[in-house]
């Protein structure tokens, strides 16, 4: 069981300790950890009325919107930063001033850099409860077996994306980074007295045992009617430059479950941006493949889910969903009959290697920050019939993994 991590912040209240998000693969805003069925993130007024408005035949494939909720920063005698949020509810336990600590570490390792390197940030972990709190938050508990070793320079990271070199990791490295980065942003204009409000979602990997995930930014169009034309011009020139244009999809980042390693193999917006759409596809292919087989077994539950999106895009007229994404996730532990029979992975929701049974995906869209509509307080301009761009997208992914389905 996870107990949600509260903290004492004065006055009788109860705060939460936000985590890192350990499963965000793309996106450059934190995802923060509110508890193990909730994740949030810095609230965009646009976005949240897209949630209040969400026509009900779109709510299967959204996270639950979960309501609102305010954060503010805290630093101790250190000046460590944490994000605490006053919660929903008071009546979980709260942890004894170890396990705040434990929790607390997390934040405290991402702040700490090599003060001595003039253009290089290192970050350094060997720290037995930082991996027991990412081991609550990614319930495959065996991808954590030992102390979470990271050092790594973040430009090198960086520049290992744009070779195109998947990373395998025990977790994924992009969320930190975001983290990191966000950190370093709220640190120079530092105010603990100073409210933020943050959405509450759906965390929609949270059943997932060891969550494969892929991140596709959607359409052939990017920028919101919002965009200065400085942004406007550099949304143009990446669509132009990435298989946004010519498939109305890109890769923003991945994980996979390497079932050889016990790893997750993982890959960046970076990475997507410089595929063709050759390559495109063959990242598909890596995105269902395992490190043993490739699993064909996903492509008909995905290509059903991808096709009963596509009837109900097709039928939101005015809606242009402009820089969101869709995220694409299955189970990366399979039951076969040996483990089965050892007990090895009950309740888990995995492939059988037998009978008629399908393993579980699912197909979620995010991210609306700049999605407009007919109706919306926020609209620039009002468009006719549905989203072309984002079905010329959805159209072209299906073709391809029915064609991973059938080996071309």
């Amino acid at each position: 069981m996870v107990v949600q991590r509260n903290l004492d912040i004065g006055e009788g209240r109860k705060g939460v300790l936000l985590e890192p998000f350990v499963h965000q693969v793309g996106g450059h805003m934190s995802m923060m950890k509110y508890d193990e069925h909730t994740v949030c993130k810095p609230l965009v007024s646009q976005e949240q009325w897209f949630y209040e408005s969400l026509p009900t035949a779109m709510r299967q494939f959204t996270p639950q919107y979960k309501g609102i909720i305010s954060v503010h920063l805290k630093k101790d005698s250190t000046g460590n930063l944490s994000l605490i949020a006053s919660p929903q509810t008071d009546n979980r336990s709260s942890l004894d001033n170890a396990s705040k600590e434990s929790s607390m570490t997390i934040w405290q390792k991402l702040t700490q850099v090599n003060s001595s390197s003039s253009s290089h940030t290192f970050v350094k972990w060997n720290h037995s409860p930082l991996t027991n709190t990412i081991k609550d938050s990614c319930q495959g508990k065996a991808l954590l077996q030992t102390d979470l070793q990271y050092h790594r320079d973040m430009s090198s990271l960086m520049e290992n994306a744009n070779e195109n070199q998947a990373e395998k990791n025990s977790y994924n490295p992009w969320g930190l980074h975001c983290h990191k980065q966000h950190l370093n942003r709220l640190s120079s204009k530092c105010n603990e007295h100073k409210l933020h409000q943050f959405l509450l979602l759906e965390n929609v990997v949270s059943k997932y045992k060891y969550p494969c995930i892929l991140d596709l930014k959607m359409g052939t169009r990017q920028h919101g009617d919002d965009a200065s034309e400085e942004k406007k011009a550099r949304q143009i020139k990446k669509c132009e430059q990435s298989t946004s244009a010519s498939l109305g999809v890109r890769i923003c980042g991945m994980q996979v479950y390497q079932a050889d390693t016990v790893q997750y193999l993982c890959n960046d917006k970076y990475y997507g941006r410089k595929l063709s759409p050759d390559g495109f596809k063959q990242a598909l292919c890596q995105f269902l493949h395992n490190g043993i087989r490739l699993r064909t077994d996903l492509a008909e539950p995905i290509e059903c889910q991808l096709k009963a999106l596509l009837s109900i895009i097709k039928k939101q007229s005015s809606y242009r969903f402009y820089s969101s994404s869709l995220l694409i996730i299955y189970e990366g532990l399979e039951k076969t009959i040996d483990n089965l029979t050892q007990g090895h992975c009950q309740n888990t929701s995995s492939t059988v290697l037998h009978g008629n049974s399908h393993p579980k995906v699912d197909v979620r869209m995010i991210d609306f920050a700049h999605t407009t509509y007919k109706g919306s307080k926020y609209n620039q301009t009002v468009y006719d019939g549905p989203d072309h761009g984002y079905i010329f997208g959805l159209e072209n992914l299906i073709k391809i993994i029915q064609n991973i389905s059938v080996g071309e």
